[in-house]
């Protein structure tokens, strides 16, 4: 399906929007423009990033009549105005997670986009590694059998120093759940998607370990670290640096998953383990081609990512030969291609295959059981 004919916008010109713009090139997308915080960084990050031209606000983007699509990869405190307005200039949207702060907010989205009737998604991408595919088919099909027991954990080190400082700590501009709602959202989706299962119950323990910090005065890239040159502000924190979270899901399964970003060492690491009665299986994101699957009374398995031996569902999504790794950039391909497909076709699909806003909602739902319960210190039902 063609979908050069298809123009978009991109709101945000920081580290996701620049990754917003590269895959939809990759598409043969014509991106129009982007918009940045103010025009004058929106276009000193165009030219040093060869980006499209640079609107002035986010109300001309959306009044342009010539976009059909808009990506909201701004701060997060922003998405739910931006997503309103947008809606309401009738544009297809993709936006960033969290859909934004509340489940208010994101319920009022989701009602809107559907009343619509455009195409809406939201950006979690890590299902589009393809063994991820691979794994949910694999549980689907029941070779796993009944699943038991899911692990795993999101850990990164961006912020272990004092010095590390990004908007993402600034509650105002984040919310309050920093760790939770950055990286431990993905893992939620993932294991939800992956199970077919979904949360109603958690038990969260959310700690803040780096408080108080100290920060140039001016903004700060997001993955930037200090020269060291600057003069520093200390501010107090209260956003959570890690968590301890204990899942059960509606079909009886239990899990338990670690969110960091202040370990040593892991950038950017994933890992999910589903066990089942028959067999269990597991993903890293830093070997993302390889798929471990376990077995009590046989050799375990190591399934390669590789098109002829895929699950329909995961070779629809590869892009490369088997031995041809595909990384983090390849998955925003792969998620945006399915979402172009229907706006190619006009509208959103009955069964859409990659997430909504619906599921941007349901995760909203789930981390804010998951802030209370810490706040509690008890077990939370998920409310849907």
């Amino acid at each position: 399906m063609r979908l050069s004919g298809i123009r978009a916008g991109v709101i945000g010109v920081g580290f996701i929007g620049v990754a917003h713009v590269e895959a939809l090139r990759r598409l043969g997308v014509d991106v129009v423009g982007v918009v940045g915080s103010t025009p004058d960084r929106a276009r000193s990050k165009a030219e040093a990033a060869d980006l499209p031209a640079v609107y002035d606000s986010v109300e001309s983007l959306a009044a342009d009549s010539d976009i059909d699509v808009v990506h909201v990869a701004s701060p997060n405190h922003a998405h739910a105005d931006q997503v309103r307005l947008l809606l309401s200039a009738g544009k297809h949207v993709v936006c960033e997670k969290p859909l934004a702060l509340t489940s208010e907010d994101t319920a009022d989205l989701l009602a809107r986009a559907r009343t619509a009737g455009v195409v809406n998604a939201v950006c979690f991408n890590l299902r589009f590694y393809p063994n991820c595919h691979q794994a949910m088919a694999l549980v689907e099909a029941g070779d796993i059998g009944e699943p038991r027991f899911g692990t795993g954990s999101y850990l990164q080190d961006w912020l272990l120093l004092d010095t590390d400082w990004t908007w993402r700590l600034v509650p105002d501009e984040a919310g309050q759940l920093r760790a939770v709602a950055d990286i431990g959202s993905h893992w939620l989706d993932l294991a939800q998607f992956i199970s077919g299962a979904s949360i109603t119950e958690v038990m969260a323990d959310l700690h803040t370990f780096v408080s108080p910090r100290r920060h140039p005065a001016g903004p700060v890239e997001t993955f930037a670290t200090s020269s060291g040159d600057e003069e520093l502000v200390e501010e107090p924190m209260s956003s959570d640096d890690a968590a301890s979270i204990m899942v059960r899901f509606d079909d009886g399964a239990r899990g338990l998953v670690a969110v960091s970003q202040v370990s040593a060492g892991r950038k950017n690491s994933v890992s999910i383990e589903v066990d089942g009665s028959s067999a269990a299986l597991s993903w890293f994101s830093e070997n993302p081609d390889h798929l471990w699957i376990g077995h009590r009374l046989r050799p375990n398995e190591i399934l390669q990512r590789d098109p002829s031996l895929a699950s329909p569902d995961a070779t629809r999504i590869i892009g490369y030969p088997g031995g041809h790794v595909e990384g983090y950039p390849d998955t925003f391909r792969a998620l945006f291609k399915e979402v172009y497909e229907d706006i190619a076709r006009g509208g959103p699909s009955e069964d859409p295959t990659y997430p909504t806003f619906a599921d941007g909602h349901d995760v909203v739902l789930i981390t804010e059981a998951i802030a209370r319960s810490s706040q509690e210190e008890r077990w939370i039902t998920v409310q849907r």
